[in-house]
């Protein structure tokens, strides 16, 4: 009695079982389409209609399976419960001699484990679909595939296509077996179709994961719904392209244009909040206009790039991207810089300065040298390269770098020796190894000068350290002034001491020469921590001195030495000229004469009467 009742109750709640056996919407109806596709007695355009049927099926699947990714992966599979109720029901029926009741659940519990499978097989698919480059995904997908496939295969090992030509009409459960086997292999089939579409997709579907990531997905499977779209899509698809692609690059590309604006406006907030930069927005902004237009070019062409890619920008691509933006960081930022270099020392009051140009100068070259070799080492970073291999390169190649560049070291090391003494500065005029003009500019390795023929001359810094310079600007009071006036030699001795006296009293009296009686102020000499004379380190000449100097050939010499005030040199010369007109009336006062180079010729046999 018992075992009767145990009987019903498997052969019930088996039949309960399996007349309600559903896997997923879609999976039921691809198994009625494969069973019909399997009709011996279809036609060619009936098989085409199901096949297309079933196209739509998989797209129409794909579609709702990305917009709904994060719902599926939470979804757990709801088969283990039923195979564990199976495998109870195969233990009583095997018990109980039941040998198609056994197969039927077995087969069923196949089928189950083909659809569990393929479950798990799309949510690590989906998971994979995160990964960051196509390549990557790519690699993912056929180890995921391999490993499916290896884990149904344990399910083929029976064959049960001989139970389907079994012809007992009156076994009902013999009928559920069959139909159980039918579904089964129809599970095989769809499993491979499966795989097939899912190699056919899978660039498709890396790219509606991206939709899903960015949050448009739903819009994206809303647009794909019409047929238009779908048949642009067909064609447009060969060349990488879709509609949203299309939509997606004119969408950003709008707002790249519009967002310039706005980023115009953020930098010139940002520097009206800073003191030192407020007064200059504007021209450092027309400055930095043509280099961040650029940029705002480069990252329009970068997501172009990015979207046709199917929003990855590969390796190569984003090495190449990543490279450019270094470049133009770095220029934007060397731009900044020198343009507020060039404002702030164009405001700079000369007369008031206590800083150097030179020191001014190569400062912003050192600066600039330092933002080059950052931006190279970012650059290099950006491109993959391993700064530390490059560090250590470096130090061991430092010796031979060094040795070739030892010219180069030497012109430094004569950079930093002329920056930081008091040997000349720009604008002064100095004489070198036979050169002689005006500081241009002192660079890192080359100080330019102007020759007084207007030629531009470039001496390397290391010969600074090595020659004699003389610097004719090292002088605050007295250019030199020396004559040597010759007088005929029969002129009276009174006439040439009066003329001499009257030259002396002339020269210190005259309000552009310097002499014993004129003050001069020594600025900051007091603060000076060197033990010489204010005098000779500060240039002040104001030596006086008139006298007989010898008596040459055809003349006798006055000597006149003294010192302009000034040693500008056209008021030294116009002190000159004026000294000069005061010597010749001073001549003519003491009726003297300038001597020339002459000849006398003494007769002396005239002289004693012969």
């Amino acid at each position: 009695m018992i075992k009767t009742f145990l009987f019903f109750l498997v052969l019930f709640t088996s039949i309960v079982l399996n007349a309600n056996v559903k896997y997923t919407p879609f999976l039921d109806k691809q198994i009625e389409l494969t069973e019909k596709m399997n009709d011996a007695n279809l036609t060619q355009k009936e098989i085409y209609k199901l096949v297309k049927e079933q196209e739509d099926l998989y797209e129409e699947q794909l579609n709702e399976l990305m917009a709904n990714k994060a719902t599926f992966l939470n979804t757990p599979n709801d088969f283990s419960t039923k195979i564990f109720s199976l495998k109870k029901i195969i233990s009583i029926n095997r018990r109980a001699g039941n040998t198609y009741a056994v197969l039927r659940d077995e087969v069923q519990i196949k089928s189950y484990k083909f659809v569990q499978a393929q479950q798990l097989l799309i949510k690590n698919i989906l998971l994979a679909l995160d990964l960051p480059s196509v390549e990557a995904y790519e690699k993912r997908l056929n180890e995921l595939i391999a490993d499916e496939q290896q884990s149904v295969s344990e399910l083929y090992t029976k064959d049960y296509k001989s139970y389907l030509k079994i012809n007992d009409k009156s076994s009902r459960v013999l009928k559920q077996l069959q139909q159980n086997i039918r579904d089964f292999y129809a599970l095989q089939e769809i499993n491979i179709d499966f795989i097939g579409y899912i190699y056919k997709f899978e660039n498709k579907m890396y790219r509606l994961n991206k939709y899903s990531k960015y949050h448009i997905i739903k819009l994206v499977v809303y647009l794909k719904s019409f047929a238009l779209v779908r048949e642009i899509d067909s064609v447009l698809e060969n060349y990488s392209l879709s509609i949203v692609k299309i939509l997606i690059i004119l969408l950003m590309t709008l707002f790249i244009y519009f967002f310039r604006k706005v980023i115009y406006t953020f930098i010139q907030k940002t520097f009206s909040q800073v003191e030192i930069l407020a007064r200059y927005s504007d021209i450092l902004l027309s400055k930095l206009k043509r280099s961040i237009e650029s940029l705002v070019i480069i990252i329009n062409i970068n997501i172009i790039f990015y979207v046709l890619n199917d929003f990855s920008n590969g390796e190569m691509l984003s090495k190449i991207f990543n490279i450019i933006y270094g470049v133009y960081f770095t220029a934007i930022i060397y731009i900044f810089i020198n343009a507020l270099a060039a404002i702030q020392i164009s405001n700079i009051n000369r007369a008031q300065r206590a800083v150097k140009s030179e020191l001014i100068n190569v400062g912003l070259k050192i600066i600039n040298f330092l933002i080059i070799v950052m931006g190279l080492l970012i650059v290099l970073y950006l491109a993959g390269v391993d700064l530390t291999a490059v560090l250590s390169g470096l130090g061991i190649g430092g010796f031979a770098v060094a040795f070739a560049a030892k010219d180069t070291i030497s012109n430094f090391f004569g950079t930093l020796s002329v920056l930081f003494s008091e040997v000349f500065s720009q604008g002064d005029w100095i004489e070198i190894d036979g050169q002689e003009g005006v500081v241009v500019e002192i660079g890192l390795r080359v100080t330019t000068l102007r020759t007084f023929d207007n030629a531009l001359i470039a001496i390397p810094n290391g010969t600074f350290a090595a020659k004699d310079i003389k610097n004719w600007n090292k002088r605050k009071l007295g250019r030199r002034i020396k004559m040597s006036l010759g007088v005929k030699y029969d002129s009276k001795r009174e006439n040439i001491l009066n003329a001499v006296n009257d030259i002396r009293e002339m020269l210190r009296n005259h309000p552009d020469i310097a002499s014993k009686n004129t003050k001069y102020e020594y600025k900051d000499f007091r603060h000076s921590a060197k033990l010489v004379s204010k005098e000779d380190l500060q240039g002040i000449k104001k030596t006086l001195l008139v006298y007989l100097d010898e008596f040459d050939s055809s003349s006798i010499n006055i000597l006149v030495y003294c010192f302009s005030k000034s040693v500008d040199w056209e008021e030294w010369l116009k002190t000159k000229q004026d000294v000069m007109e005061k010597i010749m009336e001073i001549f003519e006062k003491n009726s003297l004469e300038f001597a020339f180079p002459s000849l006398s010729i003494y007769n002396e046999t005239q002289k004693q009467g012969y």
